[in-house]
C-alpha cells in the first residue's frame, strides 16, 4: 500500500525535467506533533542523471514568507533523497526542490500545497459517507481529504468513502480550521449500509447476519463471520497518515444494526458494544497507534423508528468505560434535516451542517485539552 501511494504520488506531483517529489504530496495534511509545529518528510527521485551527482536544494514558502535554499543533507543516493524539516503548524505551504550542477540549476519541481495541521480518519456507514441530500464543499479552502492513494481539497463526494453525495465533512474542516487556525485533513472510508458485523477482523464469529451479507459469510457451525475487508481498509488508512497517524477516529454508525425489518438481523446492544470494542482494540494493535476513537450515537431511520435504546446504550458504554471518547447524538436531528423532506435516514443539506456543528461541539473542547 505505502509502495503504490508513493507511485501514485509520484505520477501526480508536478515535475520538471529529471526531478521528482514524492512527499509531501499536493494539498496533504500532515498530523502536527505539538500546538506550534510539526515535521514534513520532503522525498523524491533525480532522473536519468547517469554519471552525475547534482546538488538537491529544497525551501519551503508560506504565503508571502520565501525561505533560504538549503542543501539536501546526505545528497541524493541512487537517485533517490529524502528528508525531514520542522515547520510551524499551519499552511498552505508550497516546497521547492531543485537539482544543480556546476552551480546551473539543471532541474527543479514543486508541490504548491501542503499544511501541517489535523487529520482524522472518518468511517462508519452512511451518515459518515457520501449519502447527503446536497453536495458540501469547503468555504475556507482549508480542508482537504485523502483517499489512501491522494490527497485533494475536500470537496463532495468524498473520494475513498461509499456514496456519491453530500457529507458533513467540509462544513466540520471549515469550522475546526476556523477554530484552531490551522488546515483540517480527513481521511473517510465509510461505506453505506455497513453493519458492525462487518468491519470485524476476518475470523471474529456471531451468530446472527445482517440485513446485507455481502461482507460476511456463514461458517460450517452455523455461526457467521466478517470477510475482513472493511477492518483491513480502515488499518490501511490509519497506517498510510503517516508516522504519527491521525488525531482520531470518527465512527459514525449504528442504523444497520438497530431496529431491522427482519428482527433476525438486529444485533443485540450488548453483541453491539463487544463487536465495537473488538474492533478499536484491534485496529489500534493493526495499525501500532493507540488512537482515541469518537464513537457517536447513531440509530435513527426515520418517523417513527427515531433511535434504538439498546444500541444508544451500547454506544454510551463505550464513552462510559473509556474504550471511546463521546461522540455527537445524531438521531437528535429530525424533521427538516433529514432528506425527503424529513422522512429519510440521511442528512439534508441544512441536516450536514447541523450534523457537522455537533461533531465540531464534541471535538474542539477535547482538543484544546490535547495542545496544552
Amino acid at each position: 500500500m505505502r509502495a503504490l501511494f508513493i507511485l501514485l504520488c509520484l505520477a501526480t506531483a508536478a515535475a520538471g525535467e529529471g526531478i521528482v517529489l514524492s512527499s509531501p504530496c499536493d494539498y496533504q495534511v500532515i498530523q502536527r506533533k505539538t500546538k506550534d509545529s510539526g515535521t514534513v518528510s520532503i522525498c523524491g527521485n533525480l532522473i536519468d542523471f547517469k554519471d552525475q551527482v547534482p546538488l538537491v536544494e529544497i525551501r519551503v514558502i508560506r504565503a508571502d514568507q520565501t525561505g533560504e535554499w538549503q542543501p539536501l543533507t546526505g545528497g541524493a543516493k541512487s537517485g533517490a533523497f529524502c528528508t525531514t524539516r520542522d515547520l510551524p503548524a499551519g499552511g498552505w505551504y508550497r516546497i521547492e526542490a531543485r537539482a544543480s550542477i556546476d552551480a546551473h540549476v539543471v532541474a527543479e519541481t514543486a508541490t504548491e500545497h501542503f499544511a501541517i495541521g489535523e487529520l482524522f480518519v472518518i468511517a462508519g456507514q452512511s451518515n459518515s459517507a457520501n449519502y447527503g441530500e446536497e453536495k458540501q464543499d469547503t468555504a475556507t479552502g482549508l480542508v482537504a481529504s485523502f483517499d489512501g492513494q491522494c490527497w485533494q481539497l475536500a470537496k463532495d463526494p468524498q473520494a475513498g468513502a461509499s456514496g456519491s453525495g453530500g457529507s458533513f465533512m467540509p462544513p466540520l474542516g471549515d469550522a475546526l480550521a476556523k477554530r484552531f487556525g490551522v488546515p483540517i485533513g480527513f481521511v473517510p472510508c465509510g461505506i453505506g449500509s455497513t453493519s458492525v458485523r462487518e468491519w470485524l477482523p476476518a475470523g471474529i464469529p456471531f451468530p446472527n447476519p445482517p440485513t446485507r451479507v455481502e461482507r460476511v459469510k456463514q461458517e460450517p457451525d452455523g455461526q457467521w463471520s466478517s470477510d475482513g475487508k472493511a477492518f483491513t481498509a480502515l488499518v490501511a488508512r490509519i497506517k498510510a497518515c503517516g508516522t504519527l497517524g491521525p488525531r482520531a477516529i470518527l465512527w459514525h454508525q449504528g442504523e444497520s444494526d438497530a431496529n431491522q425489518a427482519d428482527p433476525t438481523n438486529t444485533l443485540a446492544g450488548d453483541l453491539y458494544r463487544q463487536y465495537l470494542e473488538t474492533i478499536i482494540r484491534e485496529s489500534r494493535k493493526a495499525s501500532g497507534h493507540e488512537l482515541p476513537w469518537f464513537v457517536a450515537q447513531a440509530s435513527y431511520h426515520n418517523p417513527g423508528d427515531e433511535g434504538s435504546p439498546d444500541i444508544r446504550a451500547a454506544q454510551a458504554s463505550l464513552w462510559k468505560d473509556g474504550i471511546a471518547l463521546e461522540g455527537p447524538d445524531t438521531d437528535s436531528l429530525k424533521g427538516s434535516l433529514r432528506e425527503n423532506n424529513g422522512k429519510g435516514v440521511h442528512f439534508s443539506s441544512e441536516g450536514l451542517h447541523q450534523h457537522a456543528s455537533l461533531w465540531e461541539q464534541k471535538i474542539s473542547p477535547w482538543l484544546e485539552q490535547q495542545l496544552k
